[in-house]
C-alpha cells in the first residue's frame, strides 16, 4: 500500500503531466521536421526534373533518344520516368507505356500516377512528372518517384520510437524518485513532529545545509522550535520564582500583622507594624507590576507606534530625573552625547529601558563613584552605553543576570525584585537592537541599534 501511495501524490501526478506534455512537444516537432523535410526533398526532386526536361527537350532528335536511353541506363535505383510519344500518342522512347492521364502540357511538375511492367508484374506508382509538347510535334514526358519522402517518413517513425518511449518512461520514473523521495521526507518530519507533540521538546526537523526550500523551512521552523523550547522551560520556571519571589514579602507581611495584634499596646506600635506590612505587600505588587510589565511587552508585536526617537533628548531626561537620586548618593552621573541620533521604536519603551539601566548603575556605585552614559555612532549603527565603577558583573553571571528574578549574592541586601534587565532585554528584542553586557571591574551596558535599511 505504502509503495503505491506515491502514485496518488502531487508530484507524481505533475510528473506524469509533464511527460506527456513533452511528448505531445515531441511528436509535433518530428512532425514538423518531417513535413519540412518532405517539402524540401519533393522541391528538389521538382527542380532536378524540369532541368533534366530542359536538357532533353534542347538536343536535337537523334541526340534526344541517345539522351533519353543515356538516362534511364544511368538509374540504378529505378526511380526515373522518361517517355517519347508521337503526336497520337503512341510511345517513341523510354519506360512509359503510354501518357500519364491527367498530365497536363504546362511546364509544371505534378503528381500522377503510372503503370509499370516490372519482373514481378505490372505495378501502378504515384510519381512527380512534367510534360512538353516539342517542335517537332512529339511530347516529352519526364518523372521521378520521391521515394526519399518514404525513407524520411520511415526512419522519423523510427526515431520517434526509439526516442520517445525512453524518454517518457525516464520523465515517469523521475516523477515516482521524487514522489517517493518527498513521501518519505513528509513521513520523517510526520514521525519528528509527532515525538515533539508527545512532549520531546528537544527534537527538530531534519535539514540540510544545501539552497532547497524544504531545508529553507525545516530550519526556520527548528528557530521556531529553539525559541519555543526555551519559552517553554522559562515558564516552567516562573511560577516557582514568583512563589518564591512573592512568599517572602508576603510572609514578612503576616507576621507583622500578627505580632502588631498580639503584641501592640499603643497606636504608634500598631502603626509601625502596619507600615512594615504595607511595604512588604508594596513589594509584592512591584513583583506582579512588573511581570504583567514584561508579558505586555513579550506579546506585544506591532510596531505600528513606531517613530523617530531622538535618543541625544532622551538620555538627557533620564540624566535629568536620577541626577537628584546620584547626588543623595554622593555619585558623579552625567550624560555626553557627541553627535544627534534619532532611531526608530516607542520611545516610552526605550525610556524605560534606559531608565532601568541608570536605575541599576547608580544603585550599584558604591558613594563616590561615578555613572556615565554616552551616546557613539559605530559603523552603520548607534551605540547607548552605560558605565559604572560598581562591582560589575561576573563573566558566569553575565547570561544569568538577564533570567527573570535572578539576584547574586552580592545584591541580596540591595532593594529590587530581580526583573530590571530582563525586562530591558525585551524592549531591546522587541525593537530588534541588541543587549550587550561586558564583563568585568565596573559595570558597561550597551545598547546596539542597528542602522535600518
Amino acid at each position: 500500500m505504502r509503495q503505491t501511495q506515491f502514485m496518488h501524490s502531487n508530484t507524481f501526478h505533475w510528473a506524469l503531466a509533464v511527460a506527456g506534455m513533452f511528448a505531445i512537444f515531441v511528436i509535433v516537432l518530428f512532425g514538423f521536421i518531417y513535413w519540412k523535410s518532405d517539402d524540401y526533398l519533393i522541391a528538389r526532386s521538382d527542380r532536378m526534373i524540369a532541368t533534366q526536361l530542359n536538357f532533353i527537350a534542347g538536343l536535337s532528335s537523334e541526340r534526344r533518344l541517345d539522351a533519353i536511353d543515356q538516362h534511364l541506363k544511368q538509374d540504378s535505383r529505378g526511380v526515373q520516368y522518361a517517355g517519347l510519344f508521337d503526336a497520337e500518342g503512341r510511345r517513341t522512347a523510354g519506360n512509359l507505356e503510354q501518357f500519364p492521364p491527367g498530365l497536363k502540357m504546362n511546364d509544371f511538375v505534378q503528381g500522377v500516377s503510372v503503370m509499370r511492367t516490372l519482373p514481378a508484374g505490372r505495378e501502378m506508382h504515384l510519381i512527380r512528372a512534367i510534360a512538353r509538347r516539342l517542335p517537332d510535334g512529339n511530347a516529352l514526358v519526364i518523372g521521378r518517384e520521391v521515394d526519399e519522402a518514404k525513407e524520411i517518413s520511415h526512419v522519423v517513425g523510427q526515431a520517434l520510437a526509439l526516442g520517445l518511449l525512453p524518454a517518457f518512461c525516464l520523465c515517469l520514473l523521475a516523477g515516482a524518485w521524487l514522489s517517493m523521495r518527498a513521501q518519505r521526507r513528509v513521513e520523517e518530519v510526520n514521525q519528528r513532529v509527532q515525538r515533539i507533540i508527545a512532549g520531546d521538546l528537544r527534537e527538530r526537523l531534519p535539514h540540510r545545509n544545501v539552497d532547497e526550500p524544504f531545508s529553507k523551512l525545516a530550519a526556520i521552523v527548528n528557530g521556531m522550535l529553539d525559541e519555543m523550547e526555551t519559552m517553554i522551560h522559562a515558564l516552567a520556571g516562573v511560577g516557582n520564582d514568583i512563589a518564591h519571589d512573592l512568599r517572602t514579602p508576603l510572609t514578612r507581611a503576616r507576621l507583622a500583622l500578627e505580632r502588631g495584634r498580639s503584641n501592640a499596646a499603643t497606636l504608634e506600635q500598631l502603626q509601625t507594624v502596619t507600615d512594615k506590612a504595607i511595604a512588604n505587600i508594596d513589594q509584592s505588587l512591584a513583583i506582579i507590576t512588573a511581570l504583567l510589565r514584561l508579558a505586555e511587552i513579550e506579546n506585544s508585536r506591532r510596531s505600528a507606534g513606531f517613530g523617530d526617537v531622538p535618543l541625544h533628548e532622551m538620555l538627557r531626561e533620564v540624566c535629568d530625573i536620577y541626577e537628584p537620586i546620584a547626588e543623595n548618593k554622593n555619585v558623579n552621573l552625567r550624560v555626553e552625547v557627541r553627535r544627534r541620533c534619532n532611531v526608530r521604536g516607542d520611545r516610552d519603551l526605550l525610556f524605560e529601558a534606559v531608565a532601568n539601566l541608570v536605575d541599576n548603575a547608580v544603585k550599584f556605585t558604591p558613594e563616590g563613584g561615578k555613572v556615565e552614559l554616552e551616546l557613539l555612532r559605530g559603523d552603520g549603527e548607534t551605540v547607548l552605553r552605560v558605565t559604572d565603577t560598581g562591582c560589575g558583573i561576573n563573566e558566569e553571571e553575565r547570561d544569568a543576570v538577564l533570567r527573570r528574578f535572578y539576584r547574586s549574592d552580592k545584591m541580596r541586601n540591595t532593594p529590587g525584585v530581580g526583573l530590571g534587565l530582563n525586562l530591558v532585554a525585551a524592549i531591546v528584542k522587541l525593537h530588534g537592537f541588541r543587549l550587550a553586557i561586558h564583563p568585568g571591574s565596573g559595570g558597561r551596558v550597551e545598547i546596539i541599534c542597528p542602522d535600518r535599511q
